[in-house]
């Protein structure tokens, strides 16, 4: 998620005056405005507490479906599971389809060294990546080397056919930082980091000299002949790399773990000369819908404004999705299910967004806001979850110029041992990425990121093969299930329309004139077509 700068910060147990039509639930004083007492929000604590739904959702999404790449089979099923959970809390919901994706299935991949030793090697093949057709190939590695400029890459290009060809930078240590730090000297440390950062620096000019970038070069060797494209993306966590997507069309891309990868590199910049064998079951499938999840649980006097429960539902397929965004949904999902439960007749109608292929651009929900400019229009508040499993303690106004009338107001409704973790500032920037928020924060409305404690969300899980059921902090989901039933409660009584009024942002010093508000994005709608 994007850092702001903190404009104005306000603890959250201030005193403010409650004036809200409870329908029947009249909020009980007891000893100041800090301590008011909603029996909806009472309610929603000991669901959330005695009856929570969580750990059951989590293994059935992550461990039984999955992760959820846009464009694959996995994910179709997962829209299938969510509708039918939400149709069994009586909640109406919908798959809504925005566009197409390439259709994709990840299957097994065996890769091996073979030659000068025999080892299985840890490694996996990137998201839409093609596979061997059925059979196991076998070559020697070679690793991409310095060039002076892009005619001396041109010129040594033929050396790659028919090998698997290295083309990521060997890392000095797979050590975290962490462990260096604790155990390292002043010195060693020191020596570290300007090694890795002038190999870092070093690799960079490596890869430019070539005339192409990372994106493009795998796509010139696969022309060249090459059999395979092998790397490695650290995530600066043990055995935790980031898995993206591949960009080869014919031949396979696969990561090996930097243990591995390392291995081999050596071995090959010694002469060795390794051989790898490969057998990597992946398939092309017909082109899939690319769709977003909507429920809706009506609104009785506001039918026409909106409180929007937000969350991505895609995640690449590196692991299970587990904290990218399966907790995010998973905190939807259940708040979603209490609020039916405790509060079936909202004052304005709650609705819950799962997004598809917000991975490649927050594509989901800005086909929302482009196809449904009347929801847009009557948003009361977006409250979206996005960065991992920990309990929400950040919370900023996105440049609303008034948000803290209405955010402060609806946080005295949220229980002291929830809110004591939040900081708030504001009126704060506008987001123009990061998560699903930003789509509606440039169409003008008023959406919030809920941005949660860390527990190394960056190295450990954020888009890796270890982000798996097993990180989830099931007690801090809890906390933010409450967190998120609560607003959305507090939200929906409030008689007041929420402002959208909006702070007249900083001067841009290349015009001497004010920034611009972002405008919205128009989403891509044919993923991997084209």
């Amino acid at each position: 998620m994007r850092k702001f700068k903190k404009l104005l910060v306000f603890p959250l147990a201030f005193s403010l005056t409650i004036a809200v039509a409870q329908r029947g639930n009249a909020p009980q004083f007891r000893g100041g405005a800090s301590q008011i007492k909603y029996p909806i929000v009472e309610a929603i604590v000991k669901e959330a507490n005695e009856n929570s739904q969580l750990e059951q959702l989590a293994h059935e999404l992550l461990d039984g479906i999955g992760p959820r790449l846009v464009g694959t089979p996995e994910m179709q099923q997962a829209g299938d599971w969510a509708i039918e959970k939400f149709k069994s809390w009586g909640i109406e919901a919908h798959s809504e389809k925005w566009g197409e994706w390439r259709g994709w299935q990840r299957g097994p991949a065996h890769i091996d060294m073979i030659y000068p030793r025999v080892k299985s090697l840890e490694g996996m093949q990137l998201a839409w990546s093609p596979g061997t057709n059925g059979k196991t190939i076998t070559a020697e590695t070679i690793i991409l080397p310095y060039f002076q400029d892009s005619l001396a890459f041109q010129k040594w290009l033929p050396e790659v056919k028919g090998k698997f060809v290295m083309i990521s930078m060997m890392q000095p240590t797979g050590r975290p930082d962490k462990n260096w730090e604790e155990y390292g000297t002043k010195e060693s440390i020191d020596k570290m980091n300007r090694e890795r950062d002038s190999l870092t620096r070093a690799w960079q000019k490596r890869i430019q000299n070539t005339g192409h970038t990372s994106r493009t070069l795998p796509v010139a060797l696969e022309k060249a002949g090459a059999l395979g494209i092998i790397t490695n993306n650290w995530s600066k966590a043990v055995g935790a790399d980031k898995i993206f997507g591949a960009y080869t069309k014919k031949i396979p891309t696969v990561n090996l773990s930097l243990e591995d990868y390392g291995l081999v590199y050596r071995l090959t910049q010694s002469g060795k000369k390794p051989k790898l064998s490969m057998k990597i079951e992946s398939k092309d499938l017909p082109v899939a819908p690319a769709f977003n999840i909507i429920a809706a649980i009506k609104g009785v006097e506001k039918p026409d404004e909106y409180v929007i429960l937000s969350a991505h539902f895609d995640s690449w397929d590196g692991a299970s999705g587990a904290t990218d965004n399966g907790t995010g949904t998973l905190t939807m999902m259940e708040a979603a299910r209490i609020l039916k439960k405790v509060y079936p007749n909202p004052k304005r109608t709650i609705l819950v967004g799962l997004w598809g292929s917000e991975e490649q651009g927050l594509n989901g929900s800005r086909a929302f806001v482009e196809d449904h400019p009347e929801i847009v229009a009557n948003i009361q508040a977006v409250f979206n979850q996005d960065n991992g499993t920990g309990r929400v303690t950040s919370l900023q106004g996105q440049g609303f110029l008034h948000a803290y009338e209405y955010l402060g107001r609806w946080l005295t409704y949220v229980p002291r041992e929830v809110r004591q973790h939040i900081e708030t500032s504001f009126p704060g920037y506008p987001g123009t990425g990061g998560s699903d928020f930003a789509s509606f924060v440039m169409a003008g409305a008023p959406a919030f990121s809920l941005s949660s404690l860390s527990w190394d969300y960056g190295t450990i899980t954020w888009h890796t093969n270890r982000d798996t059921y097993d990180k989830i902090v099931f007690d801090d989901l809890r906390n933010n299930v409450i967190l998120t039933a609560a607003l959305a409660y507090a939200a929906s009584e409030d008689p007041a329309k929420s402002s959208r009024e909006k702070i007249v942002l900083p001067i841009d010093p290349s015009t001497g004139k004010p920034r611009e508000w972002p405008k919205p994005v128009s989403p891509t709608r044919r993923g991997g077509l084209d």
